[in-house]
C-alpha cells in the first residue's frame, strides 16, 4: 500500500525573486494507519510501566514539591539547551538566588520562561482549562515574556513564513507551512488532542503530536520548547503522570542529530512507525533515569542525615541547614539565616560542621559574599545537564 497519502503536498512561493517549496502536513492520524509490529507493542508496554513507576515514586517522596521544582527546572534547562542556550544547573539557581550566572543572563532567562510556562500551562489544566489552542497560546507569550524572542509575537501565531536551517527560505532545511494555512492546521491538531476522528493510546498520540506540531511551526519563535512542553502537558492531563516529573528533552539532546533527521523524515518518507519506536526508548529510558535519580537523592539525604546526627548539641542546627538546602542547593548565609529565622553566626557555624562532614562545599573562595553548595545532590541534579558546545 502507498504511503504517499502520509507525506503532505509543498506549495511554491517566491520571496527577493527567489522560490521555496513550503511543506503542508496532512491531518492526523497518518494514512496509511500505523503498521505496528510485535516490537512496537512491548516497547509500548514497557514504556507505560516505567512511566507508572516514576508516577509511583512520586508517592514515596517526603516533600513532594521538592522533586517537583527540580525536575521541571531539569526539563526546562535541557529543552531549552537544545535550542542552543548554554546555561547549566547551578547557573540557573544562582540565577533565582539573585547571584550572577557564568553565561549571558539571556539565556537563564529562557529557561526560568520556560519553568513560568510550564507552570501556568499545569494549573490552568488543573483548573478544569482545556488542552487548546488558547493554551498554548498562553503557554507560548509567558515563554518569550523575557530576553530572546519577546520581539517574535510572544502568544500569536506567525503572520510571515518561518523556516528550519539556512539563512532564507530558499536555502533553508525545512520551510513549515505558509503562515494562511497554520491556523487550520493548528486546529486540526487540537481536534486530534481530543480524539477527534479517532482515539489513541496516549504515548502514541503524544509521539504523533509533538511531531506535528514541530512541522506546522506555528509560531516564530519558541517551537521546539513549547512542542516538548506539549508532550508533558498532554500526560499530565490524561492522568499518566501526576506531576511533571519527566524530563524527556534529556533523551532528545542526547540524540538531537537523531531526534532532528527521524522529524525530517517523517516529513519525506512518512516513517512514522520509526519516530514511534525513537519515542517510546526515550519515554522508557527517561522514565527509568528519572525513578533512579529520585531514589539516589532520597539516599543521600539518609546517608546525610544520619552523618549529621553524630555531631551531638550542633546536630539540631545543622540538620536545619540540611533541610533548607534541599531545596536550595546553594545558599549565602544571610539568605539561609533569613528564610530559617536564626542569626547568620548559627548558619555560619552550621555551615562549618557540614564542611567537616564533607556535605557542603564553599564554591567561590571570596572572604565576603560566599557561597555554599550542597555537592553531591547537585551533581545528581546536573546528569546529563552539561551545555551543548557543538
Amino acid at each position: 500500500m502507498s504511503q504517499n497519502k502520509r507525506l503532505g503536498n509543498y506549495v511554491t512561493s517566491t520571496v527577493a525573486g527567489e522560490s521555496y517549496k513550503a511543506f503542508i502536513p496532512p491531518a492526523l492520524p497518518p494514512d496509511p494507519s500505523l503498521q505496528l509490529n510485535e516490537g512496537h507493542f512491548d516497547l509500548m508496554e514497557r514504556a507505560n510501566r516505567a512511566l507508572g513507576r516514576l508516577d509511583g515514586v512520586s508517592a514515596l517522596l517526603p516533600d513532594t514539591s521538592l522533586f517537583l521544582y527540580f525536575y521541571v527546572r531539569k526539563e526546562a534547562l535541557l529543552s531549552s539547551q537544545i535550542e542552543g542556550t548554554q546555561s547549566s544547573f547551578s547557573d540557573l539557581l544562582l540565577f533565582e538566588n539573585k547571584e550572577t550566572p557564568s553565561v549571558p543572563v539571556e539565556d537563564v532567562q529562557e529557561v526560568s520562561s520556560y519553568v513560568a510556562a510550564m507552570n501556568h500551562g499545569l494549573k490552568r489544566i488543573r483548573g478544569g482549562f482545556p488542552l487548546s489552542m488558547r493554551l498554548i497560546r498562553e503557554i507560548h507569550e509567558i515563554l518569550l515574556s523575557k530576553g530572546r524572542g519577546v520581539d517574535k509575537s510572544p502568544g500569536q501565531f506567525r503572520r510571515s513564513q518561518n523556516w528550519v536551517g539556512g539563512t532564507r527560505p530558499g536555502n533553508a532545511h525545512y520551510v513549515p507551512p505558509p503562515h494562511e494555512n497554520v491556523a487550520e492546521l493548528m486546529g486540526d491538531l487540537e481536534k486530534f488532542l481530543h480524539n477527534q476522528p479517532v482515539r489513541m493510546p496516549l504515548l502514541i498520540k503524544a509521539a504523533l503530536a509533538h511531531v506535528q506540531f514541530e512541522t506546522i511551526h506555528p509560531f516564530l519563535d519558541g517551537n521546539g520548547r513549547v512542542g516538548r512542553l506539549l508532550i508533558t502537558l498532554l500526560l499530565c492531563t490524561e492522568g499518566a503522570l501526576s506531576e511533571p516529573i519527566l524530563y524527556l528533552s534529556l533523551y532528545f539532546k542526547t540524540r538531537r542529530r537523531e531526534y532532528y533527521e527521524l522529524l525530517q523524515r517523517v516529513r519525506t518518507e512518512g516513517v512514522w512507525e520509526k519516530w514511534l519506536e525513537f519515542f517510546l526508548a526515550g519515554v522508557l529510558e527517561t522514565s527509568e533515569q528519572a525513578t533512579a535519580s529520585a531514589k539516589s537523592i532520597l539516599k543521600l539525604f539518609e546517608k546525610d542525615r544520619a552523618k549529621i546526627e553524630t555531631l551531638g548539641r550542633p546536630a539540631g542546627s545543622a540538620l536545619r541547614v540540611h533541610q533548607f538546602m534541599q531545596s536550595k542547593p546553594i545558599i549565602s548565609v544571610p539568605l539561609a539565616a533569613k528564610a530559617l529565622g536564626v542569626t547568620e553566626p548559627t548558619v555560619r557555624s552550621s555551615l562549618s560542621h557540614l564542611e567537616k562532614l564533607r556535605i557542603v562545599r564553599e564554591m567561590t573562595g571570596r572572604q565576603r559574599n560566599r557561597l555554599f553548595v550542597y555537592d553531591k545532590y547537585l551533581g545528581i541534579l546536573d546528569e546529563g545537564t552539561e551545555p551543548l558546545r557543538s
